[in-house]
């Protein structure tokens, strides 16, 4: 096949990621593959395999729409792809407007969330989710990377006659039991021998729960005093965590560790991965963790469930009792064979070669070209 991607950039994300870890793996079984970019830039271009081409839109801003549709629809003509498959909203609005455009491939949209609660987002996303829900219809496919997502696409009405669910890969290669890099990093951090280390690894983003996040840290803390808790990753929200997190006495005890890129070392640093979202798709963060030997403890949102199964603890959202609760137990009863139930549930469900190949097949049905 000749496989076009679209997304925005590649920046640190999870559907960024996926993308990467889908063109290397398409390339890999002997497809050809181009990558275009609303804007070429993002960590995440470096992970590319050298045989995935880069096509770069040279998205101006939001008022560059004309010209923008113009270079998008002129890039697919010249390279005449098979199939094209759209990460995210916007991308999958653009993928419809080719089609009203004349230009006859068969589109794919990738939908990677649920329980978005809109009302805390701006208008444009807002406008994206409407559109996208009355626009569903015209894509050929609909690829969920979750139940939850796809659930809640039917409870909005999308049409979901096309829809497939294809779960996230996780790279067990990248992500694996690394016991002496999590050390040199809890070194790095001031974390001493005897004290146990919660970690939420996300953006800083209204929908990831962190004020819940430090309001369990502070009652878990009352309860066990050699617990440290980190929070990894960058967002809008930094300052007024930060004060949250002095206004609960717990700056001594919270490590700010921002945007990091040794992401295996930072879950081998862990204790314990939280994530106590309102809304989830397939969360990735899980199954990183999970693959490098890390209980998880999430909330009962999206996928976050299916990921973890019996390896670790499931609590409402927003419950800061039952996540201060989860996080002293399963620092007090972790037990000698975490690593491998956790990291054994990935391999065996989760990997990268399975959502490869469940994409690939769906694709191959639509341009005719069956193994």
């Amino acid at each position: 096949m000749r496989v076009l991607l679209l997304a925005p950039s590649l920046a640190v994300g999870g559907a960024e990621r996926q993308l990467v870890c889908l063109a290397n793996g398409l390339v890999s079984r002997g497809h050809i593959v181009t990558v275009a970019l609303f804007q070429k830039h993002g960590d995440l271009l470096g992970l590319l395999n050298g045989a995935v081409s880069v096509r770069n839109l040279e998205k101006k801003g939001q008022k560059d729409i004309f010209g923008f549709l113009f270079r998008l629809r002129r890039v697919i003509k010249e390279l005449n792809p098979d199939v094209c498959y759209s990460f995210l909203g916007v991308p999958n609005l653009c993928l419809v407007v080719m089609k009203a455009l004349r230009i006859s491939v068969p589109i794919v949209w990738g939908i990677r969330a649920s329980n978005m609660n809109l009302n805390q987002y701006g208008w444009l996303s807002r406008g994206c989710h409407v559109l996208e829900r009355r626009l569903s219809r015209f894509a050929d496919r609909i690829i969920f990377n979750s139940e939850a997502g796809k659930k809640h696409a039917r409870k909005h009405g999308f049409s979901l006659d096309s829809s497939r669910v294809v779960y996230n890969g996780i790279d067990t290669e990248l992500f694996a039991f690394s016991p002496e890099a999590g050390i040199a990093l809890r070194r790095e951090w001031g974390v001493e021998d005897g004290q146990s280390l919660i970690g939420i690894v996300a953006r800083l983003d209204p929908m990831k729960g962190h004020e819940v996040f430090i309001k369990a840290a502070k009652e878990a803390f009352k309860r066990n005093c050699t617990l440290r808790f980190v929070s990894v990753g960058e967002g809008v929200l930094s300052d007024d965590l930060m004060k949250t997190v002095r206004a609960y006495g717990l700056s001594e005890y919270f490590i700010w560790a921002g945007g990091r890129r040794d992401m295996n070392a930072v879950y081998n640093a862990l204790d314990v991965c939280c994530l106590p979202s309102f809304g989830e798709g397939f969360p990735n963060v899980l199954g990183e963790a999970m693959s490098c030997g890390v209980p998880c403890i999430a909330t009962d949102v999206g996928d976050s469930a299916v990921v973890l199964g019996k390896t670790g603890k499931v609590v409402p959202p927003g419950s800061i009792t039952a996540l201060a609760t989860a996080m002293i137990d399963t620092v007090e009863k972790k037990k000698s064979d975490t690593v491998n139930l956790t990291r054994g549930r990935i391999v065996e469900f989760f990997s990268l070669a399975k959502m490869v190949e469940k994409t690939e097949a769906i694709l191959m049905s639509l341009c005719n070209k069956s193994e």
